[in-house]
């Protein structure tokens, strides 16, 4: 239902609206992850989060607390520009805390990614994520552009398509990628995916801690945007089973030594390290991958681990222009896109950078 014009005309008689977002214990919501929001008045627009007044709410509605001591704690770490009300009216990222101890709660994985980032600042690390999503019609069954109980035209031409026949879903995201700029999100683009009612947009590039912060303020707005035109958004790695692609949350890194002349064998090292730990990564990279990581559909196998140069079938993509220029960064590919950008972002640094290890013998 769209909101009536005057809305846009009001004066707020000097003061803000804060929207305060967090992320919820629930698994179910939207495919792997939950995230919620609530308003509160502020009678100043803040300059930093270190401003903004520590919140609550109702843990035991969200499966983070039980009903009997049932506050949780909304600490703000991150502002943006509200692109729904407009004005001075903002978005509020937060973490959520136990109120007595202050320790993070389920769902509040920030505080442990920072921690590790935080131990080596001086690696710079850079991420870039390629978030894909797909579209559907209320209903939950049917992706956009699908006829009911049947399927599309095969794979082929809805890969940055163009035409009503072949891009469904572009107001969707054209409304996201502005929305996202308004904001202050580090959008970097976005384009039509291969299966039909899939898209992408890609967050970065960010350095640490901000990479997650982006990425989840931007899905937040996606889900917004979705709300408002009235369809439903998934980020189910699998959301069609068949001869279809899945969807992939591809993590692009690097390290300032990897950016620097010369960096090329810092790369490579850096994908023999993440092959000695893939089973772990892959534990922490998603609900339903396996689903996804098949060895079809520009995939690799989930129980093998790979890396190549120009290779979309290996779990690690190296840019052909890296080899070339001895420098630059690499794609993991195996992050579902229902993953939590905390923790992956977080693990690649940890593994690559904080973990210790002894090249393999060839």
């Amino acid at each position: 239902m769209a909101a009536p014009a005057f809305l846009s005309k009001l004066d707020q008689g000097g003061r803000v609206m804060a929207e305060y977002i967090w992320l919820g214990g629930s698994e179910t919501v939207m495919g792997g992850f939950d995230i919620r929001s609530k308003t509160r008045t502020l009678e100043k627009k803040p300059t930093s989060p270190s401003e903004l007044p520590v919140w609550n709410y109702d843990g035991s509605s969200t499966e983070q607390a039980p009903g009997a001591d049932s506050e949780v704690l909304m600490i703000p770490v991150a502002i943006f520009r509200d692109p729904f009300r407009g004005g001075d009216n903002i978005l509020v990222l937060c973490e959520t805390a136990h109120p007595v101890t202050g320790e993070p709660i389920k769902g509040n994985t920030r505080r442990a990614a920072k921690a590790l980032f935080d131990k080596k600042l001086e690696e710079k690390p850079w991420f870039g994520i390629e978030q894909e999503y797909t579209l559907f019609n209320t209903d939950k069954v049917t992706p956009l552009g699908w006829p009911k109980n049947g399927y599309p035209g095969p794979q082929g031409p809805y890969y940055c398509g163009v035409g009503a026949e072949n891009a469904f879903g572009r107001i969707v995201a054209d409304a996201h990628y502005k929305t996202c700029l308004h904001a202050g999100v580090k959008i970097a683009g976005q384009n039509a995916e291969v299966m039909p009612g899939q898209w992408e947009f890609q967050i970065g590039p960010s350095e640490g801690i901000d990479q997650g912060d982006h990425l989840w303020m931007a899905r937040y707005l996606m889900v917004r945007v979705t709300e408002e035109i009235g369809v439903c958004v998934s980020f189910d790695p699998k959301p069609i089973a068949g001869d279809w692609n899945g969807a992939g949350c591809h993590t692009n890194y690097s390290t300032q030594k990897m950016r620097d002349v010369g960096g090329y064998p810092v790369i490579i090292e850096a994908c023999e390290k993440l092959g000695k730990k893939h089973a772990e990564h892959i534990a922490a990279y998603g609900e339903g991958n396996e689903r996804r990581l098949t060895g079809a559909h520009e995939t690799a196998p989930i129980d093998k681990f790979s890396y190549g140069v120009a290779n979309r079938g290996c779990s690690m993509r190296i840019p052909r222009q890296a080899e070339k220029e001895k420098c630059g960064y690499f794609e993991d590919r195996r992050p579902a896109s229902n993953c939590d950008p905390y923790v992956v972002t977080s693990l690649i640094f940890k593994t690559t950078c904080l973990d210790s290890f002894s090249p393999a013998k060839r």
